[in-house]
């Protein structure tokens, strides 16, 4: 079948925005095509710095022929109404057909409509696109109205080797392109993609990224290897070279060997930054190497030795400025360069970063005495975790925060473990990356964590939809990564209140600075505003000293956060394979606040429900449950378990009343002790006197206070069962 080849051909598209708009192109133009009724077998699409490509194969020739029918008015319908339906389809009396219906015979016209041509369709749906293309910044030149993301130069538009004529702003399309800017600019045609394809490779353009990176991959691995070398890999800036080459020449150039006192994250950060170049280590001794890997665009006569020069050149000055930076920084101690942080402002709302250290600081000491950890040693990290913010380094490369403290404590000869947690108190920050390595580092991480999600909690800058600014998903899920993989236990309820009122307290006194720059004796409500905020300030301070309970007040927040937390882990225990309705039926529990033994419970709940005494005790369960919501609600009440032995006149129900005593005396045994799995034992229990309680015994007797006392032996087992999970909340 036909096949559609599509390029667009620009200025250089930005490495950033070229995948992004690759598949925007495919999905907008495949889509046009099945809605327009040009259903395809297969499509590809390619991008390079000048071009962006789009192969769809298997198209029909044109679509579909379609036949439609209009009803019109009955046989027997007024003159008038069956006149003003022929003028309205344009047909005669006798092209109409009588069709039978069971309200009559009713006038159908018909109408055949030929299939359109695709070449028709492709140039109709093309330019409607391109003038909408969603880049994220794009421009005019010239006189025209189109806007691309560089100039456009041409377009490539050919249906089963023929083109597909249209235009554009003034361009039209062709089947002409052209291949390397220097090394084979001359145009030439191409009707498919196989063959454009082997035109453009022959031409110095290698169209696939994919392709381009692994050439890149290879010959720098090559290239390194040969000088007794390792290529320190790094996928985001291999895909940012292919972005910016169409024919990758790999060549190595060389630093002096003096910049190699400096950590080598920087050195590796400024050529990657700078020059968008790879580090290399030495092969045997795993250290940095005075050697970088370069991507050339161009196949040069000298063999790439003036490109290597002028990158040298490059590198050698912005590794002098990573080196002044490194012997400013380090005359300044860590703990001088606190002061600095009251100038740099968290959010206009939270405050400054040096308010943030002073909570992250007491907080991460409570959090190191739940967890085992040194409490100063975790203040002390949590002290100095963003002085290096202020750092001339950290300046020039953002991405170094926390690195760079590390690497300054050392040098100052703060204790080791208390800079790696300086280091790791970012961490994780994405599914590939690591906890922090020590409970301390752990401690000051999950205070940072809770500190900026209580507090844009609390200044209602909530994640909406897929919008999540501020990464608070990801603080979540980082919180949860550290109590799972590092095996900690934090009662988060505790934390969170601590930091609520916190965030309240500093709002409540940025608002009375800003109320006491403004006379009382002008505006009475000012006064009195002021005062109302004293009070609350005052009380805040008070819940501190005592550390009291969640008050109305606070409440929402933290239930909401927690209910964040629970999403969070949904999200995170699903990729592992656990169940989302077991999560819910344990967080359902109240006081459910220590995620590892959450984690735990699910684990334990998950095994039992596999075996058959599980999925027929939740049976059972489910039946004793649904019983009691029904007649709880038709009676209005709500029973207890206050269950009347006299009362008990049946064998079963007296072993049922018998096996729950015994049952919830072991179970809650067991969760005394954190055995979850004896506990889903001990309910086990249950399974054979309640399946024989359903079997021979009716709840709804007619005898009222015999019905009363088995409604109550079922909330029995529904307390029982709640000891565990919340059984009405699990499918199945």
């Amino acid at each position: 079948m036909p096949e559609l080849l599509l390029e667009l051909f620009s200025e250089e598209i930005p490495a950033r925005m070229q995948l992004r708009a690759a598949q925007d192109l495919k999905s907008l133009v495949t889509g046009a095509l099945v809605e327009s009724g040009l259903v395809y077998e297969g499509a590809q699409v390619h991008a390079t710095p000048r071009r962006l490509v789009l192969s769809v194969e298997g198209l029909p020739a044109k679509t579909a022929d379609i036949r439609e029918e209009r009803k019109g008015p009955r046989v027997d319908a007024p003159d008038t109404a069956i006149a003003g339906f022929l003028k309205s389809t344009g047909l005669r009396l006798e092209d109409l057909i009588v069709q039978d219906e069971k309200k009559g015979r009713f006038y159908i016209a018909r109408f055949d409509r030929p299939g359109r041509p695709a070449t028709d369709v492709i140039a109709g749906i093309v330019p409607e696109i391109l003038r909408k293309f969603p880049w994220p910044k794009s421009m005019r030149w010239g006189s025209g109205a189109l806007r691309w993301v560089r100039p456009l130069q041409s377009i490539l538009a050919t249906f089963d080797g023929e083109v597909v004529p249209f235009a554009i702003d003034g361009i039209a399309s062709g089947d002409i392109t052209r291949g390397h800017r220097f090394m084979a600019p001359a145009a030439f045609t191409a009707r498919r993609f196989a063959d454009y394809a082997q035109k453009l490779y022959e031409a110095k353009v290698i169209v696939d990224s994919d392709a381009r990176a692994e050439t890149i991959r290879a010959e720098a691995r090559n290239l390194a290897f040969a000088q007794g070398l390792e290529l320190i890999e790094d996928e985001g800036l291999l895909k940012e070279t292919a972005g910016l080459v169409e024919w990758p020449v790999v060549l190595m150039g060389t630093f002096d060997t003096k910049f190699l006192d400096l950590p080598p994250e920087v050195i590796a950060t400024s050529i990657k930054n700078h020059q968008k170049c790879f580090a290399v280590k030495d092969g045997k001794t795993g250290r940095l190497a005075n050697r970088y890997i370069l991507v050339s665009n161009i196949v040069a006569r000298d063999g790439g030795a003036e490109i290597v020069r002028g990158n040298d050149k490059v590198i050698a000055a912005r590794l002098s400025d990573a080196k002044f930076f490194w012997d400013q920084d380090r005359k300044t101690p860590l703990d001088a360069q606190l002061p600095k942080l009251e100038q740099i402002t968290f959010h206009a709302k939270l405050g400054s970063q040096a308010e943030r250290v002073r909570r992250i600081e007491a907080l991460a000491g409570e959090i190191a005495k739940a967890i085992g950890a040194d409490p100063e040693k975790a203040k002390l990290a949590a002290l100095l975790s963003k002085a290096d913010l202020v750092s001339g380094m950290v300046g020039e490369f953002p991405e170094l925060q926390g690195l760079m403290g590390r690497y300054y404590a050392i040098d100052q000869g703060i204790d080791p473990e208390v800079a790696d947690a300086v280091r790791d108190h970012y961490k994780p920050q994405g599914p590939s990356d690591s906890i922090p390595v020590s409970k301390i580092g752990q401690a000051v991480a999950i205070a940072d964590k809770l500190d900026t999600l209580v507090g844009f909690w609390a200044i209602d800058e909530k994640p909406t939809g897929s919008k999540d600014p501020y990464a608070l998903r990801r603080a979540a899920l980082g919180v949860i990564r550290i109590v799972l993989d590092g095996a900690v236990r934090v009662p988060i309820s505790s934390f969170l209140i601590h930091l609520v009122r916190w965030a309240r307290l500093h709002m409540n006194i940025a608002e009375q600075k800003r109320l006491s720059q403004q006379p009382a004796s002008d505006n009475p409500a000012t006064a009195a505003r002021y005062g109302e905020l004293a009070r609350e300030a005052t009380e805040l301070e008070h819940r501190f000293r005592t550390n009291s309970p969640a008050q109305s007040d606070e409440q929402p927040i933290v239930s909401d956060l927690l209910s964040f937390f629970a999403d969070r882990l949904k999200v995170y225990l699903r990729d592992q394979g656990a169940r989302y309705d077991l999560i819910d039926a344990v967080f359902a529990l109240p006081g459910q606040d220590d995620l590892l033994m959450i984690v735990k419970r699910v684990d334990a709940l998950s095994k039992f429900l596999d075996t058959d005494d599980g999925k027929n005790l939740l049976a059972g369960i489910k039946r004793a449950n649904n019983i009691l919501k029904i007649e709880e609600k038709k009676d209005g009440v709500t029973y207890g378990i206050d269950v009347d032995t006299q009362k008990l006149i049946k064998g079963e129900e007296k072993a049922l009343h018998s096996a729950i005593t015994v049952s919830m005396g072991q179970t809650r045994m067991a969760l005394e002790h954190e055995d979850f799995e004896g506990a889903m034992r001990a309910i086990a229990r249950l399974r054979a006197p309640v399946d024989e309680f359903f079997d021979k015994v009716t709840v709804n007797d007619r005898d009222p206070n015999f019905r009363e006392n088995r409604l109550k032996l079922l909330n029995r087992i529904r307390a029982t069962t709640l000891e565990v999970a919340d059984f009405s909340r699990i499918e199945g």
